[in-house]
């Protein structure tokens, strides 16, 4: 029976298939493509290269943490701004969102290639991501980017399970996608909205939340958090506090979902939209 391991192993032979023409990862800080990003320069050195993508929708906690993760892992990292919020199409938010972000974030980095020359292009899809509604897989297949965690075969269990064993602290880092999927489909875009939800996830991180969610339906602020750390939401102390910093970053209303932190929660009320 083949284990994580020998994936790994498949992972590694993949990536020393591209050493001669080198490597651009797409990175987020996430633990798989932070995996994959740590892969790969253990593998091809200085023929890699990270890119995260620097934008309103990436809160700034989660970009300190990604650079910190590059940093102390030795992984070249460089830092691009990309103009998502500029698109119309983009900031419609519909089912095609993650679409044009992953578009965008995959052009700016096909600049980068061909100012370099020769790099093959690569991104942290993991096999498990094939059920969940993905355009931007679409956005990858488009522009030719590679998914070598798919091709090793990689789950994200295996994924973590494997982080934990080489100490990666990541390991058991909660998913948390860009802030614009906080957003209700159909409500737009814009900064000063994904300022409140960043400010309102601080907030909850601040009280000692870990796995949660701030969803924005109009003037309402939906909180999710995880059923094992529901008991603490309900203290009326942990209220008082949620209620009185949230209206003073500027949502009307204040709501804690029953039903708990789930992700992708909001992917369940789409009727998929054509993608381009």
């Amino acid at each position: 029976m083949e284990t994580a391991h020998d994936k790994q192993a498949r992972l590694d032979a993949l990536l020393g298939g591209w050493r001669g023409e080198g490597l651009l990862v797409a990175y987020s800080g996430g633990v798989d493509s932070a995996f994959l990003a740590w892969r790969a320069h253990a593998v091809l050195g200085d023929r890699m290269k990270a890119v995260i993508a620097d934008s309103p929708s990436l809160a700034r906690r989660h970009l300190r943490e990604a650079v910190r993760f590059a940093a102390a892992h030795g992984i070249p990292l460089e830092i691009v701004r990309t103009a998502e919020l500029d698109n119309p199409d983009y900031a419609k938010n519909d089912a095609a969102r993650c679409f044009h972000c992953k578009s965008e974030l995959f052009t700016v980095m096909a600049r980068e290639q061909a100012r370099l020359g020769g790099l093959h292009l690569a991104y942290g899809m993991n096999l498990d991501d094939r059920g969940d509604y993905r355009p931007g897989q679409k956005a990858a297949e488009q522009h030719g980017v590679l998914a070598p965690l798919v091709e090793a075969g990689l789950t994200k269990a295996e994924i973590r399970a494997l982080s934990r064993e080489a100490g990666l602290d990541v390991w058991d880092k909660p998913a948390s996608p860009c802030l614009s999927s906080r957003i209700a489909y159909g409500e737009a875009v814009d900064a000063v909205t994904l300022a409140k939800i960043e400010a309102g996830e601080e907030v909850l991180w601040e009280l000692g939340f870990r796995q949660f969610r701030v969803r924005q339906h109009g003037e309402i602020a939906r909180i999710e958090i995880a059923r094992e750390e529901m008991e603490k939401a309900l203290s009326l102390a942990v209220f008082d506090r949620i209620a009185l910093q949230f209206k003073e970053i500027g949502f009307r209303y204040a709501a804690l979902d029953c039903m708990g932190y789930s992700s992708g929660n909001l992917n369940q009320a789409l009727t998929h939209a054509p993608i381009p």
